[in-house]
């Protein structure tokens, strides 16, 4: 079998907030290359999490790829400030303007790829992934919740494997698949992570069980060499 490319982005949410930059210097030594920062807003998911304050903190100790997902009600007034933290990526939720379109997609998108950033587009586990067809060719990645997203530490749906086995036809249907990465986020653990690679997926957002380890490195380890 041919080796998959995959990378795993550890996710802060699941850090230990009281030694911030530890976890971050930590996680320079591993071979972790994203970094995967929740942003809540406790409107559009029942949490509240940080702001960019708390990324601009934390982006001078670390060239790794910082990926901002933003699960809020208004995404487009925060696309400044992450940029400005020192973002390299950020994903916005579809349902969070559709079919509202307070602001349309390609507005955002827009505004992120203009600043020079990778885009991406989450959806949440119900959310058909129909609802980004006229949208794939714009962006660099999108980001299937595997959970309900708002709080860490939840077990992965299983249904997610055929959703991303969905996407992925759909990609190779739309002569993307190369532009367009599939990331996992909610619930990955070793246990699961190779079916999701399996399925499709490219990179695997894994909080919980990284942080919560006793030993991080190892767990990154672990999951980088799945195959």
């Amino acid at each position: 079998m041919i080796k998959k490319e995959y990378l795993i982005a550890p996710s802060i949410l699941g850090a230990d907030f009281s030694k911030l930059k530890e976890e971050i210097l930590m996680l320079n030594e591993t071979k972790a290359q994203w970094v995967h920062l929740d942003i809540m807003d406790q409107q559009f998911v029942p949490n509240l999490s940080f702001g960019p304050a708390v990324v601009k903190s934390i982006r001078p100790h670390t060239d790794l790829f910082f990926d901002v997902h933003l699960m809020v009600s208004n995404p487009f007034d925060l696309i400044k400030p992450f940029i400005e933290a020192g973002a390299n990526g950020i994903s916005f939720h579809i349902e969070a303007s559709e079919p509202r379109f307070t602001f349309p997609p390609k507005i955002l998108i827009g505004q992120i790829k203009k600043a020079g950033l990778k885009c991406g587009i989450a959806l949440k586990p119900k959310t058909p992934i129909s609802v980004l067809k006229k949208y794939l060719t714009l962006i660099d990645y999108v980001t299937l919740m595997s959970v309900e997203p708002g709080f860490g530490g939840q077990r992965f749906i299983e249904s997610s494997l055929q959703k991303i086995q969905n996407l992925k036809s759909l990609l190779k249907e739309m002569n993307v698949e190369k532009q367009v990465r599939i990331q996992v986020d909610g619930g990955v653990i070793t246990n699961n992570a190779l079916h999701c690679i399996e399925s499709g997926a490219d990179i695997l957002v894994v909080g919980s069980e990284i942080f919560q380890s006793k030993n991080p490195k190892d767990v990154i380890d672990n999951l980088i060499s799945l195959q």
